[in-house]
């Protein structure tokens, strides 16, 4: 991870613990179009890059991860998102978690935001912790337009990390 992605979950975690105003308004902003609702700028534009514009995909991951963690803020460095569905699963036999992650995978960069929301408030609500330093690496890709090998590396790693969790059973 870079430490510009470790300096960003940093903030959301101190925000988590000092400042419960902007946690609310984070969770407030996954309402708007990612980067859209100007209360939420002053947590995040100032790790925003310099150079870029209102829809750089560095811009807009920054903005997803933020609402994300204000939804569910339990980061674990040992857990992605798409690991958490997977033992959600199997925790609960549904198949229709498995229907909204084959969508979260299919979606277009504009609709990702939409899936996440949908999957993390299902993560929130058994407390499995997600892995928010990788979650954001792989935003800044996929959010962007032009990089379909790397969204296309991105969805296969998700796919095996949700489908490869241990059963149970094996417990």
């Amino acid at each position: 991870m870079s430490d510009h992605t470790q300096a960003f979950i940093q903030h959301l975690q101190d925000l988590q613990q000092h400042n419960r105003g902007a946690m609310a308004i984070l969770r407030r902003s996954a309402g708007f179009a990612p980067g859209a609702y100007p209360p939420a700028f002053p947590y995040v534009e100032r790790f925003v890059p310099v150079d870029s514009h209102a829809q750089d995909s560095a811009r807009l991951a920054l903005y997803v991860t933020a609402a994300l963690y204000a939804r569910h803020p339990q980061h674990g460095p040992a857990q992605s998102l798409a690991a958490a569905l997977g033992k959600l699963m199997q925790e609960r036999q549904s198949g229709s978690i498995e229907q909204r992650f084959v969508a979260l995978l299919a979606a277009d960069p504009e609709d990702l935001p939409h899936y996440l929301r949908q999957i993390i408030t299902l993560v929130a609500a058994d407390g499995h912790a997600i892995n928010y330093e990788a979650l954001l690496e792989d935003l800044f890709r996929y959010l962007h337009p032009y990089q379909f090998e790397a969204r296309d590396r991105i969805r296969q790693r998700w796919a095996r990390d949700f489908y490869r969790q241990p059963s149970l059973q094996e417990h």
